[in-house]
């Protein structure tokens, strides 16, 4: 194959743009769309749906910007491709809660003044939401000190373990502690 046989997007000659028509359900709605099979699910919510309060920040799952809930369960959504979730519950923080009946996390990071420049804000909700259901099914982390335990107790070691996929720029990790446990606590409620 010559270089006259690659077009820019590196597609050679022939290939044609495949969409795949995909329904999700996001926040509760199924939302169809058609989509790339190689686009992520980040920019499926992001680009197509226009949620745009999931983040994109590094694209290769390391800052936890882009983190959102699928089947309650924390996932960074620039590493998933949004064509493997077509049976699957989708919560981003749009679909937590709203300013008239803030989710108990968003209500703690703002008591808790969790955030500064707010980027990384959303996939830190999410992501916290995400922890505490692992901490209430009894799954041990690193920082875990009985693994045999049923029941995790959560010290702020345990927190800041479980939240170290999300990167704060600004900082805010101990308010960010504080108000997972506040949340956790059932302070926040």
């Amino acid at each position: 194959m010559s270089d006259t046989d690659v077009d820019v997007a590196g597609r050679s000659q022939g290939e044609t743009d495949r969409r795949l028509p995909i329904t999700l359900s996001v926040n509760g709605q199924a939302r169809q769309l058609e989509v790339d099979p190689r686009t992520s699910l980040l920019d499926a919510l992001r680009e197509h749906l226009r949620l745009g309060g999931t983040k994109k920040g590094c694209d290769h799952g390391q800052c936890g910007a882009c983190t959102v809930l699928v089947n309650g369960r924390r996932v960074n959504s620039c590493l998933s491709l949004a064509v493997m979730h077509e049976d699957d519950e989708i919560v981003t923080i749009e679909g937590l809660g709203d300013p008239e009946s803030l989710h108990p996390m968003q209500r703690a990071f703002v008591e808790r003044d969790g955030f500064q420049c707010g980027y990384c804000t959303p996939g830190q909700i999410c992501s916290a939401v995400g922890m505490l259901t692992e901490v209430a099914a009894g799954w041990p982390s690193h920082a875990t000190a009985d693994v045999a335990s049923p029941s995790v107790v959560l010290t702020d070691e345990e927190i800041r373990e479980r939240m170290s996929g999300n990167i704060c720029r600004c900082a805010a990790y101990p308010n960010i502690v504080a108000a997972i446990r506040d949340t956790a606590e059932g302070g926040a409620e």
